[in-house]
Parts: C-alpha cells; sequence; structure tokens
C-alpha cells in the first residue's frame, strides 16, 4: 500500500518544498502541468517547467503524514493548502494498468493511432503505431489531434509536406501514411529528429520518404503544405520563413494556440495567406489558410 499527497504551487517554489519532502519520506516525486499550459524547448537540453506545476508525492503506507500535512496547510506557497488529502492507492501490477488506460485513437474517419501492444481497430483502415508516454507527443493533446484530423481531411496524396515543430514524428508520419509523396520534418532537438526517424521506421514508412532535419539544416524548398504545432512566439518568428517555404496555393495549418492568441496569428499571417475561420476546440485553436499568388 502506498499514500500520495497532491501540492499545487508555483514552479519557483518547487526545490525548495521538494527537499522538505524528500527529508519526509517522499519515495517519489513528479512533476505536473496544473493549468493546461503548453511549453516550448526552446534551446536543446534546456528543461523548461510550467508556471503552475503539481508535485504529486508518493509514500510507503507506513509512514505517519500528519505532521506534514499540518506544515503544509501553514506553507502560503501551497496553493491547495486548504484541501490537501492523502490517497491510498493499493499494490497492482503498475504496467499492466498503465497499458490498460491506453486504447487506438480515432482522427476522422480513416486515421488511427494505436500502441504497439494492441491491434488496429480496422486493418483497412490507415493505422499509425505509436506509443503513450513520448516526450515528444504521442497524439493524445488537443492541438495535436486538431492537426491530425485536418491532415486526414486533406488531399495530401502526391504532396510534398513538412511538419515543422515534428517531435515525435506523428504528423509527419502521419502525412506518409496519408499518401504524401515526400515529407520533410524539422525539430531543434537532436532528439526528436532521432524519435521521428526512428518511428517512421517502426510504422513501415520507405526510407528517404521522410527526411529530418535541424533548422540550420533544411534546405531551400517549395512545398505544397507547412504544418506547425508548435507556440505562439515561435509562430510569429517563424512566419517569414513559412511564407517562403510554401508555393503559391499551398497550405498551411497553424496549431498550439491558446484561444486569446487568434488576434495576434490572424494578423501575423494574413499578410501572405488567405486566412479561413480558426477552429477552436476546448480553448486550443487551429489556423488554416492558403498562400496567396
Amino acid at each position: 500500500m502506498w499514500q500520495q499527497v497532491k501540492i499545487q504551487l508555483k514552479s519557483e517554489d518547487a526545490s525548495e518544498l521538494e527537499q522538505t519532502l524528500v527529508e519526509s519520506g517522499a519515495l517519489s516525486i513528479s512533476y505536473l502541468d496544473a493549468k493546461d499550459q503548453p511549453v516550448f524547448q526552446k534551446e536543446p537540453d534546456s528543461t523548461p517547467l510550467w508556471d503552475n506545476i503539481f508535485l504529486l508525492c508518493l509514500f510507503d503506507g507506513n509512514v505517519e503524514l500528519d505532521s506534514l500535512l499540518a506544515d503544509l496547510q501553514r506553507n502560503t506557497q501551497v496553493l491547495n493548502r486548504e484541501n490537501l488529502t492523502v490517497e491510498v492507492i493499493e499494490d497492482k501490477d503498475w504496467e499492466r494498468s498503465w497499458m490498460a488506460d491506453f486504447k487506438p485513437m480515432q482522427y476522422g474517419e480513416e486515421l488511427w493511432i494505436y500502441p504497439s501492444w494492441q491491434t488496429p481497430p480496422d486493418p483497412n483502415a490507415v493505422n499509425l503505431m505509436l506509443d503513450p508516454g513520448l516526450a515528444f507527443g504521442s497524439g493524445t493533446h488537443m492541438t495535436t489531434s486538431l492537426c491530425l484530423r485536418w491532415l486526414e481531411k486533406s488531399a495530401v496524396e502526391t504532396k510534398e509536406v513538412i511538419d515543422y515543430g515534428c517531435g515525435s514524428g506523428v504528423l509527419a508520419i502521419a502525412a506518409a501514411l496519408l499518401g504524401a509523396e515526400k515529407v520533410h520534418a524539422v525539430d531543434n532537438d537532436p532528439q526528436a529528429i532521432a524519435a521521428t526517424i526512428d518511428n517512421s521506421y517502426r510504422n513501415n514508412i520507405a526510407e528517404g520518404m521522410i527526411t529530418a532535419y535541424l533548422p540550420e539544416a533544411l534546405p531551400g524548398l517549395s512545398l505544397d503544405i507547412l504544418i506547425a504545432n508548435i507556440l505562439e512566439e515561435t509562430l510569429i518568428d517563424l512566419s517569414v520563413k513559412f511564407a517562403y517555404l510554401i508555393k503559391p496555393g499551398g497550405q498551411i495549418a497553424l496549431s498550439g494556440i491558446l484561444e486569446e492568441q487568434i488576434p495576434t496569428l490572424l494578423s501575423c499571417y494574413k499578410r501572405w495567406f488567405d486566412l479561413e475561420a480558426p477552429i477552436i476546440e476546448n480553448e486550443w485553436v487551429l489556423i488554416t489558410g492558403t498562400r496567396k499568388a
């Protein structure tokens, strides 16, 4: 049996409190996003953190936590101090339990993502194998879902596509499986480049179909489709580059955007693109458009 305490606080207060929790017997401490805030790794090997976090602290079932709870309830850094509780967690096969939580997910009419330990529900569909828990994304976030559904209904056959900010390669691989003629994938993290190539092999993508680059190695291209699931600041910084990467009549799809950021992005991109009405789901946004002549 185990005991778990969930503590909400600002990220700058985490290190000091973490040391106190370890001294009080915490066996593990996990950091979780408390506000569904996207973070962007601006530099390789950096470790960005959410502004508002949960510390998920696991203790042995025999540890007495009353005094710790009392201290936490008096600590003004603890944002949920008024409703702190101890959750009792029974022993079980954690790996099997974790795996059971993940099912194949459908995007549009014919695209599915499924974990490696399961069988695709429809063998005749477009099936992408990707395990959950990947650091670079596996399709579960709303912005990735928006992009996948847009790709699925877009006519990508015979098109040349770029996934900018590719992460795990989920969007690049989806484009390839949906019939793109050639796919380019870009990320500023070498680990994401390696993950994209590895995941493409696992999905039996023909060698050379997907080429992955660091940004500085990207050649001059004239593309049919650009899809970027990153963040507002970076989308603005890259707007000129994106405009030159897409041929006249080509399509763009931008996500990683919150609803309140729509006016800034529309104002930035309307210079080069005829933009459609943004698609909004649970405060997350997909902006699409066509490159002007």
